[in-house]
Order: C-alpha cells, then sequence, then structure tokens
C-alpha cells in the first residue's frame, strides 16, 4: 500500500516508482501553485520557467520559449528509442467558483480544463525517470506546451524548429494524458479516432443598412444570416452518412445596436466537428457554399467573407501503441482501472506532434474526480451534476489523480524506453 491509499501490484516499474511517495508533497505544492496562477495561452511565462527550473535541477538540457513560451527537456540515457512525453500549460478566461483555499488568484482566469494536472504529472515523471534511469535506455524527451485552447501551440513549436532545427530529438513516439471528470484512478481509452477535428469560422454578411420603417431600400443582413442559420443545419442532417459524424454549431451572431436600424453586416462564429478529413472537407465546402447562395438569394452587395480562425486535427491513437501501453497500465493498476470509451467531440492539437515526427500517438484519460462521489452520481444516474472540463467548478481532487498521472506516464515511457539494467523492481 503506498501513501496515497492505492495498493500497487508488484510491477517490473515498482524501483522506479518508489520515489514517488517522498516526492508527493513537493507535488502537491507545485500543483496548488499552478493553480492560483492560471496564464492563458502563449503567456504562460511563470509556468514555464517553474518547468525549466525543476527541468535543469534533474540534469535534463532544457531549452525554452520555443513557439513562444515552450519548454523542453531531453535526457540521454544511451541507445534506445526516442520517447516524447507532453503536457499543456495553458489556462481558461474563466471566473472560478470552486471555492477552494486555493482557487485562482487571477481574476476571470482559471486552470478549468486541468492543464495545471498534466504539468504537475509530467514534472512528476521527469524526476522519477531521471533519478531511475539506470533502469532504461534510450532518450527522453519531456514537452511543455502553450496554447492547447486555441489550437495553435503545437503548431508554433513546429514552427519554430522543434524537430527541423533539432531542439529535440525526433521522437519514435508521443504519450501524453488528459485529466477528465471520472473516478480518480481509472484510466480511459479509445484506439483509433479519439478526438475530434474543430475547424472554427467567422462569417461576415454585407448588406445595406438603413431605416427600420423602410426595409425595401435596405438590404437586410440579419434576415440573412438568420436564413444561413437554419439552412447549415440541414448539412449534417442531409450531407453526412449516417455511420459518419459531425456537429455544426452557430455560437455567436452579432448585428445592429438598435431597434429601428437595419445594420449593414451581421457576422456569425461556427464551430464544425468531425473525426474524418474527408467528412471534414465535405462539411465545410458546404458551410461555404450555403454562405455564398444565401448572400446572393437576398441581393447581398457582396460575397461574405469566410474567415479560418481555429484549426485542431483528429486525434487518432495508434492501436498497437495503446494496446501494448495499457497492458503496462494494467500491471501497474490492474486491468479493473482501464475502460474504453466512444470518440468525443471535443478536440485536442497534440497529434501534431506525431504527425510532425510521423510517429505514433497514445492519449489517454486520466479520472480527475472523488471516485466515491463519481460512483454515487453513476449508481443514480446523475454523471451530469459532475462538473466537465471548462466549468468554473472543474478542480480534479489531487489524491489519487497526481498520483496515478504520474505513475500513468512513467510506466507508459518505461514500456516504451529499452530495458536498461535491472527491472526486477
Amino acid at each position: 500500500m503506498s501513501a496515497s491509499g492505492i495498493s500497487l501490484p508488484a510491477s517490473p516499474y515498482a524501483a522506479v516508482l518508489a520515489p514517488l511517495d517522498g516526492r508527493l508533497a513537493d507535488l502537491v505544492a507545485l500543483y496548488e501553485d499552478l493553480h492560483r496562477h492560471p496564464e492563458l495561452g502563449f503567456q504562460e511565462t511563470r509556468t514555464a520557467a517553474e518547468a525549466a527550473r525543476r527541468l535543469t535541477a534533474l540534469g535534463y538540457d532544457v531549452t525554452t520559449g520555443i513557439g513562444g513560451t515552450g519548454v523542453t527537456g531531453v535526457l540521454r540515457n544511451g541507445p534506445g528509442p526516442v520517447v516524447l512525453l507532453r503536457a499543456d500549460m495553458d489556462a481558461l478566461p474563466v471566473t472560478e467558483r470552486s471555492g477552494l483555499a486555493y482557487a485562482s488568484t487571477v481574476p476571470g482566469r482559471m486552470h478549468a480544463c486541468g492543464h495545471d494536472v498534466h504539468v504537475t504529472c509530467l514534472l512528476g515523471a521527469a524526476d522519477l525517470l531521471a533519478t531511475g534511469r539506470d533502469r532504461w535506455s534510450g532518450t527522453l524527451v519531456v514537452l511543455f506546451q502553450p496554447a492547447e485552447e486555441t489550437g495553435s501551440g503545437a503548431r508554433a513549436m513546429l514552427d519554430d524548429g522543434l524537430y527541423r532545427k533539432g531542439l529535440v530529438p525526433t521522437p519514435d513516439v508521443v504519450l501524453g494524458q488528459h485529466v477528465a471528470p471520472f473516478g480518480a484512478g481509472l484510466i480511459a481509452y479509445c484506439p483509433g479516432a479519439c478526438m475530434a477535428a474543430s475547424d472554427s469560422l467567422e462569417i461576415t454578411f454585407h448588406g445595406t443598412g438603413g431605416h427600420g420603417s423602410r426595409p425595401e431600400t435596405t438590404v437586410d443582413p440579419i434576415l440573412m444570416a438568420a436564413a444561413f442559420v437554419q439552412r447549415v443545419q440541414s448539412v449534417v442532417a442531409r450531407e453526412v452518412a449516417p455511420k459518419d459524424q459531425a456537429v455544426v454549431t452557430v455560437g455567436s451572431f452579432h448585428a445592429g445596436d438598435t431597434a429601428n436600424v437595419i445594420p449593414d453586416r451581421a457576422v456569425l462564429r461556427l464551430s464544425v466537428r468531425s473525426f474524418d478529413e474527408t467528412v471534414r472537407t465535405g462539411v465545410l465546402a458546404a458551410i461555404d457554399r450555403i454562405a455564398r447562395a444565401e448572400a446572393a438569394a437576398s441581393g447581398a452587395p457582396r460575397e461574405p467573407e469566410i474567415e479560418a480562425r481555429e484549426s485542431f486535427p483528429v486525434t487518432v491513437n495508434e492501436p498497437g501503441t495503446l494496446r501494448e501501453v495499457n497492458e503496462a497500465f494494467a500491471q501497474l493498476l490492474g486491468p479493473q482501472q482501464l475502460f474504453a470509451y466512444e470518440p468525443v467531440a471535443g478536440s485536442e492539437d497534440v497529434g501534431l506532434l506525431a504527425t510532425a515526427a510521423g510517429a505514433p500517438l497514445y492519449y489517454w484519460w486520466l479520472g480527475g474526480w472523488d471516485p466515491e462521489e463519481f460512483r454515487t452520481a453513476f449508481a443514480a444516474g446523475r454523471l451530469a451534476d459532475i462538473p466537465s472540463n471548462h466549468s468554473p467548478r472543474f478542480v480534479p481532487v489531487v489524491r489519487p489523480t497526481l498520483t496515478t498521472g504520474v505513475q500513468a506516464l512513467t510506466v507508459a515511457a518505461l514500456d516504451r524506453l529499452a530495458a536498461g539494467g535491472r527491472t526486477d523492481g
């Protein structure tokens, strides 16, 4: 039994994991400090500095400022594969309503998606793997990424030469995890396409403004945009096959300032989710077609402006890597602690790090909610009562979330690295 209260089956990873109990107090303090001081995308200077400080003390070759605020640490430890572990650092523009003693101290900012958990767990794993380097061989890369929430952080690090300039060696596998609102101590997995591609669009419809009492002298962009909103809902219903999945949401509609003036433009913002590139291309083309057709049908003075704002790729887990790493998870935690889940419509940019390297990806979900609360809500059919990611009340329970998260990253890395020295624990 560990100090965290989790019974650990005997495993070949025990020796590397053994120091974790003695590190937990420091990791909890780190997590609470990160939670108090959330930073938005490309502003993660404080978080990045702490990651760099700790990695330097552990003996990693550290590079900072990649893609703005990204940090990497490289630990070369003899021949073998290159394994990349990734954590994202950015918070959200959300006002916290958790009531916790370590709640955010920054107005309008919160780690509402658990990236403070991700950073803490990766630093914990980096510590254990550096301390236990006599048990493995190869090269370990730990990467702290900015701006995941906008889908631009991984791309910024790649564009800054992450692999091209040799800032880190090109990985043979990319691994990571995301905390989620199910029971802490559990790990969830999904082979293949596990998270959706996401595209955010801004469409500006142009009309001819005028007095509300004389609509015949105008071209009303509100009517034009409203017709588009209704028509675009037919894309998924009539242009996407039932076996495929897609979501089209109009989340923002802005036009006009007063009741008796017809404005000269209307601005919409849309979110599109899909799991297949052919479906994605078809849906985006249909949105473009419908927007232009509605403008033409309304006699618009010019075509609408359609601007792509944010884009995430489909997150695809390589089934073989998933299966092999899950065997290691089951050996560590017990097979009853792992469960499969269906693909979700949320999005991630971690896949870019794998695709750019031509490497397989495994990205799993880490349970973060109080296990007893989760069991009670599940039994009552009230899982919707548990705050989800991005909620102002989403704050994972510290233990055993951090323990399991550190263990999972450590064991996943050890499973992919070459064995070195004794591994009998």
